[in-house]
């Protein structure tokens, strides 16, 4: 599949794809030159989604825009006709069905993506060829070939794309990082994390607007054609299309939707982001029947440095796991009461040491620098979500990369992409990162 499938003609934008989006038989053309942002300039932001999560976002960029004059609201696109109504008159700006007047406008300079995960991949490369940047919620995508279109789009236009996962911009992460490359904790060997969750309803069950659907008038108007896009076709179903987390095809449940929040900043904390070698899933629908993606889910994953990430979820239970790092000479605890999305005032740094009675000896030797007590290390309290959409739009003026990256976001998102692809199929899986292809057999055996 070539990435440039979803390349969408800066003309009419009716003529330029199908509601699935279809591909071009001809070469296709260059990709456009987005306007170059000054310091003082007011960036134009467009939001194709103003669902929940849409909707929250997109206030944080109308927010951020009042108090600084950065950005401001022009355009809102949804399949759902009353969300169109509302956001359009939320934020005084245009609105409409289709997302490719959004990515089409040449007044826009920013496309916020904030659909079900099928259509992350599709609205952002046709933004981005578009010369618009791009921030685009977690997951990054659904598939593995769609990371590796992003990432070759993202170097091709030179564009910016941020991961809409705020859990990165926390302090906590980056300072873990420091001490990891500093020799704090010696050889890595084990991360860990969780994400846990309970709701009497089953997690995902929003609300159903009953008056709503393909058929509906007005505001009731769903256009479910369009929602589809690539996926199975099948008649209007407003359990897929308002809770469609719950879902295969628009979605990897616990995997894409809370994983992508704790695997995101281990590979910040690591000192590089790495894509794994193998990767197997666990799990199942132990409460919640419902739906289609597992209630509780588990994953292990190896790594080719030499060591692995043990993860746990159950939407049938909150207890979290501590998040940390562990090495041959101490573990850094990220997280000491597990919530990746919550705020912690300090790492610590838990030295291992060896002896017996009074003597207590570092593993890594006598001159180990961080001794033998535990340290506490301050964390700066963040307001994640302003300072991840504030570095998004100091990046569209400087140029520089953004904290969640796509480089950073594809190594997270390839495992989680592998580990619902092992669950699905039952069977361990590999990845072969020169081919960029998930395969049955480690490659380099």
């Amino acid at each position: 599949m070539e990435r440039r499938d979803f390349l969408i003609n800066a003309g009419s934008a009716g003529a330029a794809l199908s509601a699935a989006g279809s591909a071009f038989a001809a070469k296709p053309a260059p990709a456009k030159s987005g306007r170059v942002i000054g310091a003082n300039d007011k960036i134009n932001v467009g939001v194709v989604g103003v669902g929940g999560r849409g909707r929250y976002v997109a206030n944080v960029f109308a927010k951020l825009g009042e108090q600084t004059g950065k950005c401001q609201i022009t355009q809102v696109c949804d399949v759902y006709q009353k969300r169109v109504t509302e956001a359009a008159a939320r934020f005084k700006c245009k609105g409409t069905l289709d997302w490719r007047e959004v990515v089409n406008n040449p007044e826009i300079d920013a496309v916020i993506v904030a659909t079900p995960d099928h259509w992350h991949a599709k609205v952002a490369l046709a933004a981005m060829d578009n010369g618009k940047d791009v921030y685009v919620e977690k997951p990054m995508c659904h598939t593995v070939e769609e990371v590796k279109q992003l990432m070759d789009t993202v170097k091709e236009t030179k564009r910016v794309l941020q991961v809409g996962s705020q859990t990165t911009s926390g302090n906590q992460w980056h300072q873990a990082k420091k001490y990891i490359a500093d020799g704090a904790i010696g050889k890595m060997l084990l991360s860990q994390g969780s994400y846990h969750r309970n709701s009497i309803e089953g997690e995902w069950n929003w609300p159903i607007d009953k008056e709503a659907g393909p058929d509906g008038k007005g505001d009731n108007y769903i256009d479910w054609k369009m929602w589809l896009g690539n996926a199975t076709k099948r008649p209007y179903d407003a359990d897929r299309f308002f809770r469609f987390r719950k879902y295969w095809d628009y979605s990897g449940g616990i995997a894409t939707d809370l994983f992508f929040h704790v695997v995101a900043p281990m590979n910040i904390c690591w000192t590089k982001p790495q894509y794994p070698t193998r990767v197997m899933a666990g799990g199942g629908i132990y409460e919640f029947k419902d739906r289609e993606v597992p209630d509780t889910f588990n994953l292990l994953a190896d790594y080719e440095e030499g060591h692995s990430l043990v993860l746990s979820s159950s939407m049938a239970n909150s207890q979290h796991i501590p998040g940390l790092i562990r090495g041959h000479e101490g573990t850094i605890i990220m997280v000491e009461h597990g919530r990746f999305e919550g705020f912690s005032p300090f790492i610590t740094l838990k030295p291992e040491v060896a002896g017996r009675g009074d003597v207590r000896k570092p593993i890594g030797g006598d001159k180990y620098k961080f001794g033998v007590e535990d340290v506490k290390i301050p964390v700066k309290d963040l307001n994640t979500m302003d300072t991840h959409v504030g570095n998004f739009l100091d990046c569209m003026v400087s140029r520089n990369k953004p904290t969640l990256d796509v480089e950073t976001a594809a190594h997270a998102q390839v495992l989680i992409t592998m580990a619902v692809q092992s669950y699905r199929q039952g069977k361990v899986l590999y990845f072969d990162e020169q081919k960029f292809k998930i395969v049955d057999k480690n490659p380099k055996a």
